[in-house]
């Protein structure tokens, strides 16, 4: 093969690796919008992705012989329509995506075992057949270079190396670039397009290049020996090159599921961040594969042996760096401090880039050439891929916390090393051990949780933990209390949670009966309402732990739990207005910090409100919290006008805290009265409830701090129509080019 087929080969399967890692982010956040933003569905895609992987490239590997051999075609027309078949996904997957949203209403609440089951089941199907064509590229395209006697035993990790530099420049180009300009659909086609032109290429490579008849071959493509593959120098029994191999997939999978909620503190959670830990893994992993290229080149391949004693200290670093006395400690404030967060990313890439060197090295050497024997590789090492993170994410993480998982998930890195060690000399095998006891050591003794370091500064700490998020609550006195989710700051017992409540309850014309609370948070806001004593009030909360933590804020939690008005459920606020039959006189929505994360976006987005309007009774109130400060202006604005342009009357007022605004919006005018008679129209006990926390006792003039200082819409709106938020192009995400380049 002349050297420029084997470039255009390279660049063919570097933009198949791009297309993928496009698909894999945007269905990804669309999954998040459809079925609801828990780590579940995370976990899902991410094991359906790596199934259809293994099985694409188990069956793709046993038929591409038979294949060939029937019909006469190249190999690299069967990859050209794989190719082909992935590119229809980008059209398909958003539309199964809505079928299964709407058939799943019915499923329950979200935390309920028919939901979970139901939702993982559409999920696989929606994006399973699309992962199977995914998976068959490897050895279709393996199969092309044994056509022309270029298998050799380097041949996989070859096109791994093409891959996985496409999927890194994929998993940046979407997150940086695509969606802020083009938004999720186009994004989509972006990645269709790739595809297409992969598969014209592909075809009219196979016509100019000679058959397989034709082709030099130095063993039948079906009958190739098992055992003594051309080119094959086995190091290793093949059950243990087996057993690595599954075994690397499992943990590097389960870890980057704990990673994403361990580092939560440090790289909080936009998405960005889940986009720096995956770009920084594939980034490492190319790296350590190059590393793989150029020894296999000079025959100096380095010992299995060797790679997990380095592996085994690797894979415990992120613990060690994890410690929050040497990150940053603000971990109320939305912004990333860089330092912090290269500190904690450069842990995962010696791990990342040794797991880089080792999987390509382990299928050459098992395969030698085969693309069926590197396909039942492959595989074996994508079914750990499978596997991890749905055991990271219903068994470990609800269980232990993150560092504890981590700890665990390193302990198989060990057991390889103390098997393989026997091949190393003593001197060696002493040097690895100390410096393993060391930093294990270190872990133990020397470092510190982020749980230990709140109850230093306060020792009223309780964690609960659930297969959503971690949830920590904490603080003695009333104004030092905090509610953090995955080591994210949520919310504080402050009034402008009662505001929430109390604002859109006094502005109803006519007595509110009814009302829904999106986001339960400390619950202040579900307290408040209920002091109105006839309205009904339902809570929804996504997170079970939170609603579990309602005690720990208001000493009073308990009683009104048992009050006959209240309802929580848990689910998506999105999707239980979807199946709930009720409409509500008042609904109100304190979307989850920071402004930049996804669960924001989808309530801030047009398509939310659209929803919300079917659920609103006549003259009904949708009072919506935005917590904007200065930086962030044009957020602010596009999230005015997506209410805006969704409601003909909306209102404006500052929060009594200084920062942040209450948007009052509805179908109806919403009444023009003044702070007494906002005063006279709430019941004794609810104005009690809303001076709880001010020196100034008096409801009225508490009030009047708010409204009268009430921002006249025109000014807040930007004169660029775009400036808005949708699903489809979430302008508060994703706006890192809007900040660079002002």
């Amino acid at each position: 093969m002349n050297p420029v087929t084997r470039r255009l080969l390279f660049g063919l399967f570097f933009l198949s690796g791009f297309s993928s890692l496009v698909y894999q982010v945007v269905w990804t956040r669309m999954a998040f919008a459809s079925f609801g933003i828990i780590t579940p569905v995370l976990s899902v895609v991410l094991s359906v992705f790596m199934l259809g992987l293994a099985v694409g490239s188990w069956l793709g590997g046993g038929a591409i012989a038979a294949l060939t051999r029937r019909s006469g075609l190249s190999a690299l027309v069967f990859y050209a329509g794989a190719e082909l078949l992935i590119g229809l996904g980008a059209f398909a997957v958003p539309r199964l995506f809505a079928v299964s949203e709407r058939i799943l209403l019915p499923a329950g609440q979200m935390d309920s075992l028919p939901y979970l089951l139901c939702s993982a089941l559409a999920l696989a199907i929606s994006i399973f057949p699309w992962c199977v064509c995914m998976g068959t590229t490897f050895p279709f395209m393996m199969g092309y270079f044994r056509e022309h006697a270029t298998a050799g035993a380097g041949s996989f990790s070859f096109l791994y190396l093409a891959n996985v530099l496409g999927a890194m420049s994929g998993t940046f180009c979407t997150a940086v670039v695509l969606v802020e300009t083009l938004g999720f659909q186009h994004t989509l086609w972006v990645a269709a397009g790739g595809n297409f032109t992969i598969a014209i290429l592909s075809v009219w490579l196979a016509r100019v290049s000679p058959g397989p008849a034709e082709a030099p071959v130095n063993t039948p493509l079906d009958t190739a020996s098992e055992t003594a593959a051309p080119g094959r120098t086995a190091t290793a029994p093949d059950r243990l090159i087996q057993g690595m191999l599954f075994a690397t997939g499992f943990t590097a999978m389960a870890m980057e599921v704990v990673w994403t909620r361990a580092f939560a503190v440090v790289l909080k959670t936009q998405v960005y961040s889940f986009a720096l830990i995956v770009f920084t893994y594939l980034g490492a992993t190319f790296l350590g594969s190059l590393v793989y290229r150029r020894d296999l080149r000079r025959q100096q391949v380095r010992s299995h042996a060797l790679v997990f004693s380095a592996l085994a200290i690797a894979a415990f670093l992120p613990v060690l760096v994890n410690d929050p006395r040497l990150l940053v400690e603000q971990f109320w404030v939305p912004t990333l401090d860089p330092v912090s967060a290269l500190l904690l990313l450069g842990s995962i890439v010696p791990f990342c880039a040794l797991l880089g060197y080792l999987t390509p090295g382990l299928i050459d050497e098992y395969a030698g050439g085969q693309p069926k024997r590197a396909g039942r590789a492959y595989a074996m090492n994508v079914v750990g891929c499978i596997l991890g993170p749905l055991v990271a994410c219903y068994l470990l993480l609800p269980l232990i916390s993150e560092r504890q998982a981590l700890l665990w998930l390193g302990l198989p890195f060990v057991a390889f090393w103390l098997v393989l060690s026997r091949s190393q000399t003593w001197v060696r095998r002493v040097g690895f051990g100390l410096v393993l006891a060391g930093v294990l050591l270190q872990i133990t003794f020397g470092s510190e949780t982020f749980e230990g370091f709140l109850a230093q500064k306060n020792p009223h700490v309780t964690v609960r933990r659930d297969y959503l998020a971690s949830v920590i609550s904490f603080g003695g006195q009333r104004s030092d209390k905090m509610l953090l989710v995955n080591g994210f700051g949520m919310t504080i017992l402050t009034p402008i949670t009662k505001f929430i409540a109390h604002l859109p309850l006094a502005y109803h014309q006519g007595p509110p009966k009814t009302m829904l609370v999106i986001c339960f948070g400390m619950g202040t806001t579900f307290r408040s309402a209920l002091s109105w004593g006839d309205v009904d009030v339902t809570a929804v909360e996504l997170v079970p732990s939170v609603t579990q933590a309602f005690g720990f804020y208001h000493p009073d939690a308990g009683q009104l739990l048992q009050n006959p008005h209240g309802h929580i459920v848990i689910d998506d606020g999105r999707r239980y207005l979807k199946r709930c039959a009720k409409t509500f006189d008042v609904i109100v929505v304190d979307p989850p910090p920071p402004v930049e994360a996804a669960g924001s976006s989808l309530l801030f987005s047009r398509d939310f409100y659209a929803l919300a309007k079917h659920n609103l009774n006549p003259h009904g109130i949708l009072q919506m919290w935005f917590p904007g400060g200065e930086g962030e202006t044009l957020t602010t604005q596009a999230v005015i006008r997506s209410l805006n342009e969704s409601f003909p009357y909306v209102r404006c007022f500052p929060s009594t805290e200084g920062w942040g605004f209450h948007l009052l919006a509805s179908l109806e005018p919403i009444p023009a009265l003044d702070a007494a008679g906002l005063a006279a129209r709430m019941p004794a006990k609810a104005r009690q409830d809303l001076v709880e926390w001010n020196e100034q006792p008096d409801a009225a003039a508490y009030l009047a701090s708010v409204i009268t200082n009430e921002y006249s819409l025109p000014t807040a709106l930007n004169p660029d129509l775009k400036v808005q938020v949708t699903d489809d192009r979430p302008f508060n995400e994703y706006f890192l080019l809007r900040q660079l380049f002002h």
